[in-house]
């Protein structure tokens, strides 16, 4: 009985690596797993601004075309002021990205350079190569800013580029306009993971009061002489 207690404890010296190598693997996938959730939400953030960008551009070029339709019926005044539009809603975008994402990058850099007078062993040298590869790009930012609001704001200049007629060029513009909020609605609630239902009406809802807020008061100072 000595014996086999005396053994005992290098059977069950043995047996702990297996243990051990079982609690790394288990730790190891649970990471991985983290890292996949935490990737694809980065992702999904990205595509969720992107949506929301091109309804940026969506609305408020569609508003600026319903607005000059208020008072011109000319098809070339229409298309210049989307055209305006377009353009100085992606600048402004694209601008207005780049400086935040910037002040972002700074601030992020500056928590890395802290961070590296407190680690001076090569482990925490490769940390800090990984940490400066996730660094944002202000740049590939604002591009994509830029880009998301275009692509929204080439609806409604499309929709109206080839039609003469007024009052039917202004039914096209609000009918392609109400198919491109329904689509933008439903992937934000995807992206979101939102109501898919509610986000589209909402988003539905804000894009006509826009169009009709634009086109109302326009007309009103157009008929006013204001």
């Amino acid at each position: 009985m000595a014996c086999v207690l005396h053994n005992s404890p290098s059977i069950f010296q043995k047996m702990e690596p297996n243990k051990l190598n079982l609690t790394n693997l288990e730790q190891q996938s649970g990471s991985e797993i983290q890292t996949n959730e935490f990737d694809y939400s980065k992702r999904a953030q990205w595509l969720r601004a992107a949506v929301l960008g091109a309804n940026d551009g969506l609305v408020s070029t569609a508003s600026l075309m319903m607005g000059i339709g208020a008072v011109k019926q000319d098809i070339k005044a229409m298309i210049l002021t989307g055209f305006a539009g377009l353009v100085a809603g992606a600048c402004s975008m694209a601008i207005g990205e780049f400086v935040s994402v910037y002040s972002q990058l700074d601030i992020e850099v500056a928590q890395i350079k802290r961070e590296k007078l407190q680690r001076r062993n090569l482990e925490g040298q490769e940390q800090e190569s990984k940490d400066d590869e996730k660094l944002p790009n202000p740049l590939q930012a604002a591009a994509a800013s830029a880009l998301a609001f275009s692509l929204g704001a080439m609806v409604p200049l499309l929709a109206a580029s080839f039609i003469r007629e007024y009052k039917v060029r202004l039914v096209v513009v609000v009918a392609a306009v109400t198919l491109a909020l329904g689509v933008f609605g439903w992937l934000g609630a995807i992206l979101g993971k939102a109501s898919p239902i509610k986000s589209t009406i909402r988003v539905l809802v804000g894009g006509w009061l826009a169009m009709a807020i634009t086109f109302g008061l326009t007309k009103l100072i157009g008929v006013s002489g204001l």
